[in-house]
């Protein structure tokens, strides 16, 4: 488990932000590989040959998952508003309509089933989001968390609120959830588990989900041990992002479980 820390090292938080960034752009096709992606995303240079709507897709991560980071660090709760931020975020130069509902119906490729319609897509909306924010108030356990993190990703993929970016912004909120209670981040690995991510989203499960999920976090609790083993020793304050006393809280129970 991870011990008692209070601190997300800068080192660890660029890690996160590039696997983040690459893996759930490569999830929908993008092609820039992760060595091209640190390039552009911690050393503000782009590679040749890049295309500039892929460029985008990665570069946008940037500033969304700052966004994500300063408000967790705010303990603001999630809204109809900071959601559509963080859609606006991700999709700036990309599409004319971000950071708005869909103005027309949409389909998901592959999918046996309709999202939801227009008119209908503010109130369901509405709905996820107070759903999702008492659940998550009303439990402490990390199974728990992830199982309903887990449906509630899947019930934004079925409503697919926005014109596009409905896959990237809904991996982005998975991450929001985790890092508020506590957690680490969920950064799912598009070359080993993009079907099996896929495969749950189809089959509405998310007791599966919770147990796809359950791996990929010990794994990510193992990576950040070998952040925090490698910056204990000269961690500087300008370095990390300090979690309030309620996220320590919450991070302390899950680490004891």
């Amino acid at each position: 488990m991870l011990g008692h820390n209070q601190y997300l090292p800068k080192e660890y938080l660029n890690d996160v932000l590039v696997r983040l960034a690459h893996h759930s752009t490569a999830i929908e096709g993008n092609t820039i590989s992760l060595a091209d992606t640190v390039t552009i995303l911690l050393y503000n240079t782009v590679p040749s040959g890049v295309q500039l709507r892929e460029l985008y897709e990665i570069d946008n991560h940037k500033e969304a998952f700052h966004y994500v980071l300063n408000s967790v660090d705010n303990n603001e709760a999630l809204t109809i508003d900071k959601m559509l931020d963080f859609h606006e975020l991700l999709m700036n130069k990309l599409l004319h309509h971000k950071g708005k509902f869909k103005t027309g119906e949409n389909a998901i490729q592959g999918a046996d089933f309709l999202s939801a319609l227009v008119r209908e897509t503010p109130r369901l909306m509405r709905q996820w989001v107070n759903d999702l924010n008492w659940q998550l108030d009303n439990t402490k356990d990390r199974n728990k968390i992830l199982e309903i993190v887990g449906y509630s990703h899947i019930q934004f993929e079925r409503i697919h609120p926005f014109t596009d970016g409905n896959g990237r912004t809904g991996r982005l909120l998975i991450n929001y959830s985790l890092l508020q209670r506590g957690l680490l981040p969920l950064v799912i690995i598009e070359a080993k588990n993009k079907s099996e991510y896929i495969n749950i989203l189809a089959k509405q499960d998310p007791k599966a989900f919770r147990d796809f999920a359950l791996p990929i976090i010990d794994q990510e609790e193992e990576r950040f041990k070998r952040f925090m083993n490698k910056e204990l020793s000269h961690i500087k304050t300008n370095d990390v992002i300090p979690l309030n006393s309620k996220q320590r809280q919450r991070r302390n129970a899950n680490l004891e479980r």
